[in-house]
């Protein structure tokens, strides 16, 4: 015979017998908060070491400059580097230096930055994708990662064709934008100085050179050592994630949660200003933009300042550009970097007036992809094969027709 079911008086002794849960301090879970920031960063430099040495073994990162006479093939070709070395810091300080040295033309140059820009947006993408067993989370983080996306490719498709449109009908061939650039560098006259170090890789380097230690014993080619590391770091990235929104999720929310609403993110200029120190401090917007993805996710930043966060990381992450130029004092390399500050500067003129759009675009896809995640995979699809197909077919045709 079945025992009687507990009244709810005998459950209500029971829970008070046991006593309240107790609930782990504060402080603790700001040190666990911590750790859980430092695997990612380290996991953004693992990556993009891994990667990096991929590249550098297959030569494939000069490959991809080599056809970059179609300019949307040089927007794809920067891109893609962005997406490899996990920073567009270091992807435009390559086409600094490309440049710098003549092995790259600036007609190649402006649409390899324009590249760049929405490549380190798409990491945000990749981070928000471990937000996925949680619908609300993934809603909300992929939204935020959408926002930089969509502000990016916005800009571009803007510039784009004002810049290639205009320099089919100069003699220099050289659009409005760069032609506008090249003037401000014969303005500016900056001494040589050495581009400092990202205190972000100082303090991940023994993760790095750990995991490289590691892969160098289970490969023996350079190729296989970087995917190794690539994947690795993979990996690493998604633990710290899924660790650290469990942990925003948790008693830290709660005392975070009035301090970032209250201060750090209560006005589009606060988070305009945290965005762009921020950048400027680890040089890296794919660290700066994907960090503040989970944080959207966990409810910690509300979705509505997080666009104009990546905007200052966008034009946070120019400073290194300019750096790399004038360790490089060439005309065309100011001339390069100075393209960068102004693609950044017009978007947030154009968009931030406008900034319900590409956050109303955002928000609605971000829901879509939430209740069918296939739309989230379909996205970077799209923006990986279709786009640049049509894009580049587009450009030939027009440019054949001339």
């Amino acid at each position: 015979m079945s025992k009687p079911a507990p009244s709810t008086s005998e459950k209500q002794r029971a829970a008070l017998s046991r006593g309240p849960e107790r609930e782990v301090p504060a402080w603790m879970r700001g040190i666990y908060a911590g750790i859980c920031v430092y695997l990612f960063l380290a996991a953004l430099g693992v990556m993009g070491s891994g990667l990096g040495t991929f590249g550098d073994a297959s030569d494939f990162l000069s490959r991809l400059f080599a056809y970059g006479e179609n300019p949307f093939v040089a927007l794809l070709a920067g891109l893609l580097v962005t997406m490899i070395v996990q920073s567009s810091s270091f992807t435009t300080a390559l086409i600094v230096a490309l440049v710098a040295s003549g092995e790259m033309q600036l007609g190649t140059a402006v649409f390899a930055i324009m590249g760049a820009n929405i490549g380190t947006a798409v990491t945000g993408v990749i981070v928000a994708l471990a937000n996925m067993r949680i619908r609300r989370n993934f809603r909300r983080s992929f939204s935020a990662a959408l926002m930089h996306d969509f502000f990016n490719m916005l800009t571009v498709l803007i510039i784009f064709p004002i810049e290639w449109i205009s320099s089919l009908f100069h003699d220099s061939g050289r659009g409005v934008f760069i032609r506008f650039a090249s003037w401000l560098a014969e303005l500016i006259g900056l001494d040589e100085v050495a581009r400092p170090g990202s205190p972000i890789k100082v303090i991940t380097e023994p993760v790095v050179s750990m995991t490289n230690k590691l892969a160098s014993l289970l490969t023996a080619t350079p190729t296989a050592h970087g995917l190794v590391v690539a994947a690795l770091g993979m990996l690493l990235l998604f633990i710290a994630l899924i660790f650290m929104v469990k942990n925003l999720r948790g008693a830290l929310l709660r005392h975070m949660d009035g301090l970032f609403s209250t201060y750090f993110f209560r006005s589009d200029l606060r988070s305009y200003s945290v965005g762009f120190l921020a950048t400027v401090l680890v040089q890296s917007s794919s660290i700066t933009s994907s960090l503040m993805v989970p944080l959207a996710g966990a409810g910690v930043v509300r979705l509505r300042r997080v666009l104009p966060y990546m905007m200052g990381a966008n034009l946070g992450t120019t400073l290194t550009t300019v750096l790399a130029a004038t360790a490089n004092p060439v005309a065309a390399a100011m001339t390069v970097a100075l393209f960068h500050v102004m693609f950044n500067i017009t978007g947030t003129a154009v968009w931030y007036p406008l900034r319900r759009i590409p956050f109303k675009i955002a928000v609605w896809y971000g829901k879509l992809a939430a209740n069918k995640t296939r739309y989230a995979f379909l996205f970077l699809i799209g923006l990986f094969l279709v786009v640049p197909a049509v894009g580049i077919g587009v450009v030939e045709l027009i440019t054949s027709l001339r």
